[in-house]
């Protein structure tokens, strides 16, 4: 099964910058995204059946803003909309599609990049996303948790962490956080199989960082430890530019 996570920044931005013509070569069976700013009956729902996937949104309320979606090309058994979390579900950043004993989530973590109260926003969110996905593993305890943590792990994973070290996404204890859900079971799947540095997720649009590789890898595909012998490729295509972001890939077999 090949897996992909994209944060698209507003699916139909992408759409307008070829997003459709790469999902039609990437062979990808599920693709998870995030950000896709639009409502269920904004997204390209023709053009992807056209494709071969069954498409399921979760949009946050406020239009515009947020939401993330399950691209399939498998029927799933069933599809779960949400935390059961009022202020999370309210900004659409959990999807979840169930494939046998397998699951596959799609998240958008909240960014702290706007102040004290997203911040704290985001560290509450990190507390109870944990709890949740610890409660859903005593039913579901094969996972695949792809999308955009906003968080970059190591040094590795930033161009510049001296200077970004007072930075949310690289700060101390959001670091700490992720060090703390990865012993709890998880696998980074790219460091697994990718040790080396300059391998990026996101550039900013200012001061040409992309042209520079000047990013910060902030989207992952995690999953828990008893697939890990399951994996058999994983990378990042920093080619594919319809968005900030690029397109992040798992296979598993």
């Amino acid at each position: 099964m090949k897996i992909v996570s994209y944060n698209v920044n507003g699916i139909r931005a992408a759409v307008k910058n070829g997003f459709l013509q790469w999902l039609e070569q990437s062979e990808a069976d599920v693709v998870c995204l995030q950000e896709i700013k639009a409502m269920a009956d904004q997204m390209p729902q023709f053009e992807l059946q056209s494709l071969g996937y069954q498409c399921y949104a979760f949009p946050a309320k406020k239009p515009g803003y947020s939401g993330v979606a399950i691209l399939s090309k498998v029927t799933p058994d069933q599809v779960v909309y949400g935390m059961n979390v009022d202020k999370y579900d309210a900004e659409g950043r959990v999807i979840r599609a169930d494939y046998g004993d397998l699951s596959i989530i799609s998240v958008y973590h909240p960014s702290g990049s706007s102040g004290e109260e997203r911040q704290a926003f985001k560290m509450q969110w990190l507390n109870d996303f944990e709890l949740y996905v610890q409660n859903l593993r005593q039913s579901r305890n094969q996972l695949v948790i792809s999308g955009d943590y906003n968080i970059c792990h190591q040094p590795i994973d930033i161009h510049d962490p001296i200077r970004n070290a007072t930075s949310s996404g690289f700060l101390p204890e959001e670091r700490e956080w992720m060090s703390h859900f990865l012993s709890l079971g998880f696998v980074d799947t790219f460091r697994q199989m990718n040790p080396n540095p300059h391998h990026y997720s996101w550039w900013s649009y200012r001061a040409n960082a992309r042209t520079n590789n000047k990013g910060w890898r902030i989207d992952y595909n995690m999953i828990t430890e008893n697939l890990k012998s399951q994996i058999t490729a994983a990378s990042i295509e920093p080619q594919a530019k319809h968005s900030d972001h690029c397109p992040i890939i798992l296979e598993i077999g």
